[in-house]
């Protein structure tokens, strides 16, 4: 992780350590760098930078600057207007922009925001050039052979425009209609959009596979979104479904990269739940290849077992879909995603895509004519405690030597029975701290033990 730039891009609260400042230095270099490097080629065409944004009320503002810098610098913009983090990574990849920015904190709060960037191909931009977006910001950029003070500006002609593209936005739409495999006519579906992104997208797909859809929180308002609403707040769709008897419930967060299912009887599937059903229909299908699913450090152990008993491989990565997604790629691998939601199937997207996730459980359930609940056996979830500790600084609170002891004896406590994993978060100032064990009583001890030494220590935020 570079300095500004986290796992998912440059987060923060709006016009506090992200600011509107920040984001037109962003679009400043990159309609500059993509700009000389089509002049660098041989070209005369200004480079194309498509963007999408969430409901947050800061999202405008960082759309303008953006945009700001972006024509200033000779870059013409591209606007799908509040859309979906896929939607723009596909946008990016099938209409070939030189790159992609969608503007979005996804399941935090309103008064966060952020600024993600995908290269051309529709995947999370390189760390090299992350690495020259940040030397930037920073007055620090050497490239080409110089140092720039400065970037030029576009002049006459070269001034970059302002392009409304709402129809690339309709064709993503369009696309994820088209996987499709089946009518979904006399299913009652469930959608919480997290007053996000996906709200008005994935009603229109369900309608128009035949869906009796429901929906709820689907009316932004700019400081609604992810509020008691979305796969953070799954309780939400839990009793919903319950109450309105539905077949089915998939929950979104805010920019729909993500997806929590409910199923008829209000239990929680959760990412888990979904690489195991997504990865034994694909198995008996011949389209797992590699025989392996693609997890984080972070998924349960139970999925591991029932995985192995499926004889269905498996390998784990560093948190983030930005690393499932890169072994996914170096291994040939099809399936992959996180406990939080995030699934990826790299014959559809490149990103995690919360409605192709929902869309490809509807498949399951209508090929094997079976119930959520019914897919979903065979999957037992260890217990799990999962607290997040606010803290200072991330680095001084998981290398305290006193902190390490802790989390040291109480993997010696679990032994072969469970596991403890601390970690930090890659957008939040965030130590997370992870217990699995055989009851969530002994799951609740032993992250009490570690965090109570975190706040004896003086890392937390008080």
């Amino acid at each position: 992780m570079g300095k500004y730039f986290g796992t998912d891009g440059f987060r923060g609260e709006a016009n506090v350590n992200l600011t509107a400042d920040h984001a037109y230095k962003v679009g400043r270099f990159l309609g500059w760098y993509y700009g000389e490097l089509k002049r660098r080629a041989g070209s005369t065409e200004p480079p194309r930078v498509v963007i999408g944004k969430d409901t947050r009320r800061s999202s405008y503002m960082f759309e303008y600057t953006l945009v700001a810098g972006l024509t200033a610098s000779g870059a013409d913009a591209y606007l799908l207007h509040v859309t979906t983090t896929p939607s723009v990574a596909y946008v990016t990849r099938v209409d070939e922009f030189d790159c992609g920015i969608m503007i979005s904190a996804s399941h935090n709060p309103y008064y966060d925001n952020g600024i993600k960037l995908l290269n051309a191909h529709g995947e999370k931009m390189e760390e090299e050039t992350i690495a020259l977006v940040e030397d930037y910001l920073d007055g620090e950029l050497e490239l080409f052979g110089k140092k720039w003070d400065e970037l030029p500006y576009g002049l006459r002609d070269k001034v970059g425009c302002t392009v409304d593209y709402v129809s690339g936005r309709n064709r993503y739409i369009g696309y994820l209609i088209s996987l499709g495999l089946f009518s979904f006519k006399g299913i009652k579906v469930g959608l919480d959009c997290a007053n996000g992104a996906s709200w008005n997208i994935a009603k229109s797909v369900f309608d128009a596979l035949g869906a009796k859809t429901f929906v709820i929180n689907a009316e932004p308002d700019g400081t609604n979104i992810n509020e008691n609403a979305g796969s953070t707040h799954i309780e939400v769709l839990q009793k919903f479904v319950v109450e309105n008897g539905l077949d089915v419930g998939f929950a979104y967060d805010g920019d729909a990269d993500r997806c929590l299912c409910v199923d008829e009887t209000g239990e929680i599937i959760n990412g888990d739940h979904i690489l195991y059903i997504l990865g034994q229909y694909m198995q008996s299908r011949g389209q797992l290849d590699n025989n392996t699913v693609v997890t984080t450090v972070m998924s349960n152990f139970g999925l591991y077992k029932a995985l192995e008993e499926k004889n269905i491989g498996y390998a784990k990565t560093a948190v983030g879909d930005k690393y499932v997604y890169e072994y996914m790629v170096n291994n040939g691998c099809r399936l992959g995603g996180e406990q939080s939601g995030h699934i990826i199937i790299s014959k559809y997207a490149t990103t995690g895509d919360g409605i192709l996730t929902s869309l490809k459980l509807m498949e399951v359930m209508l090929a094997k004519k079976k119930k959520m609940s019914q897919l979903a056996e065979g999957l037992t979830i260890y217990p799990q405690v999962l607290k997040n500790v606010r803290v200072k600084s991330k680095p001084e609170a998981q290398n305290d030597p006193a902190v390490q002891e802790a989390v040291a004896a109480v993997a010696e406590k679990l032994g072969d029975t469970g596991r403890i994993l601390v970690r930090e978060s890659g957008t939040e100032p965030v130590i997370r701290v992870m217990v699995e064990a055989g009851t969530k009583a002994v799951c609740q001890e032993c992250v009490d033990q570690v965090v109570d030494v975190i706040c004896a220590r003086g890392h937390a935020r008080v």
